[in-house]
């Protein structure tokens, strides 16, 4: 908000798309397959190519913090099923969402599919507390950004493993800018 790259509902709509069409569709959703497919000897090296994809301290404490939370819940959960993957030391919300996506035996598509509306609908959700867009144009952005969603699954899916990764200059740099933010309502 206080760079004003993302204000209203053309340019929230425009930041948001870039996301989709580059960090989702190239690390995302590539990594949150092979993580729910993956056997325990693999699961390591995926989450921390998550983790290597973050491309600040704040975007990799983030990652930790969020799977570090369900992680927990997973345990709460489900201790039966908590084994391999799940005993990593450091384990990315990627990979957590992939465990409990097939513990309780989410079709993969359904469950990426299920992970870019968490992303997105959390995204619409913060620019609506944050900028003057209000709740019918956040709505409306998450209708139609959402229209995006199969072909970020297609793409992502297709990632050959030596394509894995992007770069996102921008949320690279909004990312450092937060760190040092003066007003911050949020971690990250």
């Amino acid at each position: 908000m206080e760079t004003g790259w993302a204000t209203d509902s053309d340019s929230t709509a425009a930041w948001l798309h870039g996301q989709l069409t580059s960090t989702m569709c190239h690390v995302d959703i590539p990594l949150l397959a092979r993580l729910y497919e993956a056997e325990s000897d693999m699961a390591g090296y995926w989450d921390q190519l998550v983790f290597a994809c973050r491309e600040t301290a704040e975007l990799r404490a983030e990652e930790r913090h969020r799977g570090q939370a369900l992680q927990r819940m997973l345990r709460a959960l489900m201790p039966d099923a908590i084994d391999g993957i799940a005993n990593l030391p450091r384990m990315s919300f990627v990979a957590a969402f992939a465990l409990a996506a097939r513990y309780w035996n989410i079709p993969r598509d359904d469950a990426l599919a299920g992970y870019l509306w968490s992303w997105l609908e959390n995204q619409v959700l913060a620019i609506i507390r944050l900028a003057p867009l209000g709740q019918i144009a956040g709505q409306r952005l998450l209708v139609s950004l959402s229209e995006d969603i199969p072909a970020v699954i297609a793409t992502g899916l297709a990632c050959a493993d030596e394509d894995i990764g992007t770069s996102a200059p921008g949320i690279a740099i909004a990312s450092c800018a937060h760190e040092s933010q003066y007003t911050r309502l949020f971690r990250s």
